[in-house]
């Protein structure tokens, strides 16, 4: 073991930062160039792009809960979650070397629909960097205590890979779409493939938080492991996903439409799936942890973190996806490849606000007032920032200064969650939950690939999608408000403990 991680010093958090990084940079490489490729080199249409968009929560559906699963049960090449890393970080980069190239590749095939085969591209390089996001977020909690630790671990995290995400937004704004994909795929490619062999994995992890020297003591004595592996059953993971159950029925009606023709008349189905989805939602919100047992709170914990995430996701994706359409409504002046700078920059300027944050004011703000009630507010901030766009963005300008404002929000969703959930689950099979709450985020995601992608194209007025992404993400921070703080928070933090017993 390095001495920098027994120290857990600020390098060993950079170091644990980087396989994330990778993952998160080839993310960002996709949002900054996918659409405007589809659009502006292959002549796709808004429904088109949202079809292609919508392999990627397929691919997180069934790569992080499955990959999750697999890595809690394994012990391969010294560790439980560099192997997928490895992987997952080799086929990312081969994928991204795929996208500018697809009408190579479609030439080279003799295929002439050049929608099948930027889905099949689409599909592999979501597939990729889900069978390594959740290892990479994963490791994080095996190997920081938890607490104020782990709270940095994932806040450092944001703040590396968000600063190297700002650097593709520059990338892609000044030296063009096509450069930045073939130099981040070399950026993918190195930040997944080293830092996991100077990283050491504990073989055993308790189910919360136990020392693995005392679990390694007791096998010793014992002769049997007193925490065995067990494969979550599919009715498990189905109950524990019970918030997002109309998110899941409107995706499979979504995407059989899309793919069959079929549809109910009007618009039925939806308008149940989204009773089902606020009535499920709002059920878990008020479930009470109190009485019940660690296990039992951490799975009604879980379940609210499930709920209160998942709106702020529909917000999120709605505005990488098709922003550039707003872009376009908003100031039609623009050409193509202006429209695709202005989005850039854009992204650029939510994305560094997201990389400056974490450690510098979300860590001390969580650390005072709480991890959940900082991450609601910063989400509320968010929802007005989504407003203001739609009243003052006229101007690539006053988009690029709004768009910070939106980037405080951002900064928290993809930082403080993670800490917060990874308080509520067993240590043991934390890629299993961390493979669950990612389902928070992709069946959202299906409701912005499908149902916003079709009002978007629909309604005239583009502003249309700035205000659902101000009302989802409202939504959100409403229902982080009545998810109660994590254990380690109440006992950790003066602030709140003063709180609890002036209240009693």
């Amino acid at each position: 073991m390095l001495t920098i991680q027994k120290r857990l010093s600020n390098s060993f958090y950079a170091l644990l930062a980087l396989p994330a990084t990778a993952m998160g940079l080839g993310l960002s490489i996709q949002i900054a160039a996918l659409s405007w490729l589809l659009t502006y080199q292959y002549g796709l249409s808004i429904s088109d792009i949202g079809l292609v968009w919508a392999t990627g929560p397929i691919a997180g559906i069934l790569g992080q809960v499955i990959i999750g699963i697999i890595s809690d049960n394994v012990w391969v090449m010294n560790g439980r979650r560099r192997v997928f890393i490895l992987i997952g970080g080799v086929l990312a980069s081969l994928m991204l070397l795929a996208l500018p190239n697809i009408g190579i590749i479609q030439a080279g095939l003799g295929i002439e629909a050049i929608l099948g085969i930027a889905i099949v591209i689409s599909m592999v390089l979501d597939l990729s960097i889900n069978v390594s996001f959740n290892p990479t977020r994963s490791i994080i909690a095996d190997v920081t205590p938890e607490g104020r630790a782990r709270t940095k671990g994932y806040t450092w995290m944001q703040t590396i890979s968000g600063s190297f995400g700002v650097l593709s937004y520059f990338v892609g704004a000044t030296m063009g779409n096509i450069f930045l994909i073939y130099s981040g795929a070399v950026v993918v490619l190195l930040f997944s493939v080293l830092p996991p062999f100077f990283i050491k994995e504990p073989k055993y992890l308790g189910r919360y938080g136990e020392d693995e020297d005392d679990i390694t003591r007791s096998i010793a004595d014992s002769g049997s492991d007193p925490l065995p592996h067990k494969y979550a059953s599919f009715l498990e993971v189905f109950l524990n996903i019970r918030p997002l159950w109309g998110f899941l029925m409107y995706g499979i009606y979504a995407i059989v439409k899309r793919l069959s023709g079929f549809e109910f008349p009007g618009y039925y189905f939806e308008l149940f799936a989204l009773i089902v989805t606020v009535l499920l939602v709002a059920h878990a919100l008020i479930q009470k942890e109190e009485g019940k047992s660690r296990e039992e709170a951490g799975k009604i914990g879980f379940q609210k973190i499930l709920a209160a995430h998942s709106f702020s996701w529909i917000g999120v994706q709605s505005m990488f996806i098709y922003f550039f359409a707003f872009v376009e409504f908003q100031i039609p002046e623009l050409t193509g490849e202006e429209i695709g700078t202005v989005v850039n920059w854009s992204f650029f300027s939510l994305n560094l606000i997201a990389a400056i944050i974490p450690v510098l004011l979300l860590e001390p703000l969580a650390n005072r007032f709480g991890r959940v009630r900082t991450h609601a507010w910063s989400l509320v901030i968010m929802a007005i920032g989504y407003a203001s766009i739609v009243f003052m963005g006229t101007h690539p300008y006053v988009i690029y200064i709004l768009m910070m404002v939106v980037g405080i929000g951002w900064a928290s969703i993809i930082s403080l969650p993670f800490a917060i959930m990874s308080q509520k689950v067993a240590q043991n099979q934390m890629g299993l939950y961390m493979g669950l709450f990612n389902l928070s985020v992709v069946l959202p995601q299906l409701v912005s690939s499908f149902g916003i992608g079709e009002v978007v194209q629909d309604v005239p007025d583009k502003s249309i999608l700035l205000i659902i992404c101000s009302v989802t993400v409202a939504l959100s921070a409403v229902s982080w408000f009545l998810v109660k703080e994590p254990k380690d928070e109440m006992t950790e933090n003066p602030v709140l403990m003063d709180e609890k017993i002036g209240g009693e």
